[in-house]
C-alpha cells in the first residue's frame, strides 16, 4: 500500500507499506519528512514531477534505513514528489517522471508531448 504525507503546497511524500500505519508511524514519519502530514486520500491530482517508477532512489534507501532506526516495521520505499503548475514541466527523464496524478501504483503512463526535447533539463 502507498500512504501520501504533504508537506507545503508543493511536495508529496509516497510512502510503501507491506502494513498498515499506525497513528504512532504517522506521528514518526512526519518528523521525518519535516512535518509533513497524512493524507487520507488514496491518491492525489495534480501533476507531479517525482522519480521513475522503475529506480529506486539514494534518498529512498537512506529515508527507509532511517524508519528501521526509529522502529518502524514495514516500510519499502519513501520517495518525493514536487507538484508543477505546468503540464509539461521541466524534467531529467533519465531519472525523473512526470505523473498526472499520483495514485497507489504511481505510475501514470508517459505521453509523447512530456517526453519531447523541448521539455529536458
Amino acid at each position: 500500500m502507498v500512504v501520501f504525507f504533504k508537506k507545503g503546497s508543493s511536495t508529496v511524500y509516497a510512502v510503501g507499506s507491506d502494513c498498515e500505519l499506525t497513528n504512532d508511524d504517522d506521528k514518526k514519519l512526519s518528523w521525518l519528512l519535516g512535518g509533513a502530514r497524512r493524507l487520507s486520500a488514496k491518491s492525489v491530482k495534480g501533476t507531479y514531477v517525482g522519480p521513475r517508477k522503475e529506480m529506486l532512489t539514494p534518498w529512498s534507501t537512506n529515508a527507509v534505513e532511517i524508519t528501521r532506526n526509529m522502529g518502524l516495521e514495514g516500510i519499502s520505499r519513501i520517495e518525493e514528489f514536487t507538484r508543477s503548475e505546468s503540464e509539461t514541466p521541466a524534467f531529467d527523464p533519465m531519472l525523473q517522471h512526470v505523473y498526472q496524478n499520483l495514485d497507489q501504483k504511481r505510475s501514470e503512463e508517459h505521453t509523447s508531448e512530456l517526453q519531447s526535447p523541448h521539455n529536458l533539463v
